[in-house]
């Protein structure tokens, strides 16, 4: 005689998938399994039964680490997946489309936006505990592939269209402005919001807002130009028919940051006498390369970076930057760093002394070959006391 014995388990709210959230015990599906053995003198079976009763509780189990709760509640002070899952399945999403929500974004406002979730990791941020400006720069960008890859036009390449990869074309960024307000810290969550819009008659112009998730307020603002470049012969060209009738579909008439607003000043070109500081010897790297066999333009950030003062990046914010893309950089390339610094603003204090430690500052810079001095990237930056954000 076998003997029959109870057991509980517990399962995600998600998998019951119930809608009666405050009910105390909602009991699901018994799973019956029948199944054969024989005695021990192999000539009579007996037939045996496992009953399986599945139910879930409103009363869920959480754990508290370090002040914050975890299994799914809170992290970092942002509702997660069970409030989160409700959501996407209240509105009658299959479980596939919930996957994508979160692993890779998915299409808002009739599919002309494209939205994606990230937490920024403690590898992501910077001395002072916050994002730095190459992280926002990769989520933007990785946020724009994933855009592209789920439009249902991707083609073999690296952002490319089908008709861009048969013709052997890529995209190209020629110019990038962003207005950061906060850097986010560790364990923080944003949402990136992208879209895409004409640029005169062979550009693209592709924007993005980010948000804090918590409290949905926009921290960052970016716009950017892109233009078609041939992948063999390097070489600038027209959008063929083709894309453009790819591309067009999603063109959304909307602007992150307003026109009046936007830096589209010309950057000056600096050069030995004009620049106050220039490092020498910046070499790419094997792992600066991307799928395009050229520098990921993200890099470019940390080596213009190489050229500003400690003390201005120690004791200021990087709020505005803006960047001109001239030529490409290769590995085998050697580059300069060039940066002239100028103050935009000076505050006095009640005795009527200047306060140069509050004042902002505007930058200026130039990557360069260091072999023929050929020019890579123009740059122009905006600086804020961090001072400032305490008083």
């Amino acid at each position: 005689m076998a003997s029959a014995k109870n057991f509980t388990t517990h399962f995600l709210e998600d998998w019951c998938k119930t809608g009666q959230k405050n009910e105390a015990m909602i009991t699901m599906e018994i799973l019956k399994l029948g199944f054969c053995s024989s005695a021990g003198n192999g000539n009579v079976l007996r037939r045996r039964c496992l009953r399986v009763k599945a139910s879930t509780s409103s009363n869920q189990s959480v754990e508290i680490m370090k002040g914050k709760k975890v299994n799914g509640i809170h992290v970092g002070g942002v509702q997660y997946l069970s409030q989160r899952s409700s959501e996407l399945l209240s509105e009658n999403r299959t479980e596939e489309s919930y996957n994508h929500a979160y692993l890779l974004g998915r299409f808002v406002e009739n599919r002309f936006v494209y939205r994606q979730t990230f937490v920024i990791r403690s590898y992501e941020i910077g001395a002072d505990k916050t994002a730095s400006m190459e992280t926002i720069m990769n989520l933007l960008q990785e946020t724009a592939l994933n855009h592209v890859a789920s439009s249902g036009v991707a083609g073999n390449g690296f952002g490319a269209t089908r008709e861009m990869s048969l013709r052997k074309l890529i995209w190209v960024v020629t110019r990038i402005h962003l207005q950061v307000e906060k850097y986010s810290s560790w364990g923080d969550v944003v949402e990136i919001d992208t879209w895409v819009d004409a640029a005169g008659k062979n550009g693209m112009r592709r924007d993005w807002i980010i948000r804090d998730y918590n409290t949905q307020k926009i921290i960052t603002r970016a716009t950017s130009t892109w233009v078609i470049m041939n992948r063999e012969t390097r070489r600038l060209c027209k959008i063929p028919d083709e894309v453009r009738e790819e591309v067009q579909p999603f063109y959304l008439n909307r602007v992150s940051i307003a026109r009046e607003d936007a830096d589209s000043e010309k950057i000056e070109k600096l050069n030995d006498e004009t620049a106050e500081i220039i490092r020498s010897g910046l070499a790419p790297r094997w792992n600066d390369m991307d799928a395009n066999q050229h520098v990921n333009n993200v890099k470019y950030i940390g080596w213009i970076l190489e050229s500003v003062p400690i003390n201005v990046l120690e004791d200021y914010n990087l709020t505005s930057m803006t960047m001109e893309y001239r030529r490409e950089c290769r590995q085998c390339n050697v580059l300069e760093s060039l940066t002239s610094m100028a103050e935009t603003m000076t505050t006095e204090d009640s005795n009527g002394v200047n306060n140069s430690s509050r004042a902002d500052l505007e930058s200026t810079h130039l990557l360069r070959m260091e072999a023929d001095k050929a020019e890579i990237v123009r740059a122009r930056s905006v600086w804020q006391s961090k001072q400032k954000h305490l008083i």
